[in-house]
């Protein structure tokens, strides 16, 4: 097994948690913050859109079963990385289109898959590549808040629509207890 992580920040992080918890090879999927200046910051504290921060999952996944490219792949097809600042109705630069890279390999990668995807969208990217640099775990009550809270407004109308799409566009990628 070679563990790797991936940080990633494409809109509400219930949305891409919902989805990469379902990817084979992904061992871990948290919630959290990045890319700011605020130190350990609250929630209420990145929705306000003041500390730099971008909604963000810390995936953790299994470089022998899927690879990093894999994983941006799965990234650019649940989001639209040509919103600045925004995803559907949510908006604030906390959701902003962002990969923060933990080497200087998954630099080059992202770059490449970018230049792929900048032929896919017809607006420009607007996906920010930075190194990663820190990142602070959201609080508990968002883990699995799609598991937890399907029948909630958001996760019926916002979530499972993405999960959906996600599911018929990889569907040899899933894990097999969610086939």
């Amino acid at each position: 097994m070679r563990l790797e992580k991936a940080t990633l920040g494409g809109g509400c992080f219930w949305c891409l948690e919902a989805v990469f918890q379902q990817l084979k090879g992904v061992t871990d999927v948290v919630s959290g913050y990045a890319g700011g200046h605020v130190e350990n910051p609250s929630y209420r504290q990145v929705c306000e859109g003041t500390t730099g921060h971008a909604e963000v999952v810390q995936i953790t996944f299994d470089a022998d079963i899927i690879g990093y490219a894999d994983i941006l792949n799965v990234f650019f097809a649940i989001h639209d990385p040509t919103t600045p600042n925004q995803q559907g109705n949510d908006i604030g630069p906390q959701y902003r289109s962002i990969i923060f890279y933990h080497s200087p390999e998954q630099e080059k990668i992202a770059r490449e898959i970018m230049v792929a995807m900048e032929k896919v969208w017809t607006a420009p990217l607007v996906t920010e590549l930075v190194p990663f640099s820190g990142f602070y775990p959201a609080e508990y009550y968002h883990k699995d808040f799609y598991r937890q809270n399907p029948e909630q407004g958001y996760c019926a109308y916002v979530i499972e629509p993405k999960v959906a799409k996600f599911r018929e566009m990889f569907m040899d990628q899933l894990k097999e207890d969610v086939r």
